[in-house]
């Protein structure tokens, strides 16, 4: 990923926020009229509007800030979504069984973090390259990985990378429990906020989109 500043947009702000996952799927209805549905990404991308999370002129200014420091859309970041940030639940604590990551073979150190959604065939599991990294508890077997130790982080692709001494065995259940940032830029090229309108309660429109890799 190009042009990613490895910093987080306000957190207090992002609380405040709207927005989630999109799907882009094309429906064609048929002349017998029933539908062929076909998806067009395999993975939904999230969208969100950080202006319903201004509460005064310091967030404006701080919004106005954090924008020039990322030149506008030319550079992404880190956000917080104040909906879907943690490998479990939102009122849960993180834990090294939490999500399944893979299986070991003996020979691979690299497994990706991943947040699966639903559960049989149907599920679909999100890629999460954008952890925190100090929060990341990691199981083999249900064993608990030590940081460091036995494994390390991989910052700009979310991998969990075993140490040579620690590479789980063939078989092995690889799991892991997390928090977690989206990648995202500013979907706008352009801030317009009104001091007048600002202070009537009208909300300025500052989208982000998600940078999916």
């Amino acid at each position: 990923m190009n042009a990613f500043h490895d910093v987080r947009f306000p957190v207090a702000i992002s609380f405040g926020a709207t927005g989630g996952p999109e799907r882009r799927n094309e429906i064609v209805e048929l002349t017998s009229g029933r539908e062929k549905r076909n998806a067009r990404h395999a993975l939904a991308r999230r969208y969100y509007d950080v202006g319903t999370g201004l509460r005064s002129l310091d967030d404006v200014h701080e919004v106005i800030a954090f924008f020039e420091a990322r030149r506008g859309s030319l550079h992404g970041f880190r956000f917080r979504d104040p909906f879907d940030m943690k490998s479990c639940g939102p009122s849960g604590t993180p834990a090294a069984n939490d999500q399944s990551i893979g299986i070991g073979d003996g020979i691979t150190t690299r497994f990706q973090l991943v947040k699966t959604y639903g559960e049989g065939p149907d599920a679909v599991a999100r890629p999460i390259t954008r952890p925190v990294a100090d929060t990341v508890l990691v199981g083999v077997d249900g064993v608990l990985q030590q940081t460091s130790l036995d494994f390390a982080i991989d910052s700009a692709t979310g991998e969990v990378v075993f140490q040579s001494q620690a590479v789980p065995a063939e078989g092995a259940v690889v799991t892991a429990g997390f928090e977690f940032d989206v990648p995202v830029r500013f979907d706008i090229e352009r801030l317009s906020v009104s001091l007048s309108a600002f202070k009537a309660g009208q909300i300025p429109t500052i989208p982000l989109v998600e940078i999916l890799a």
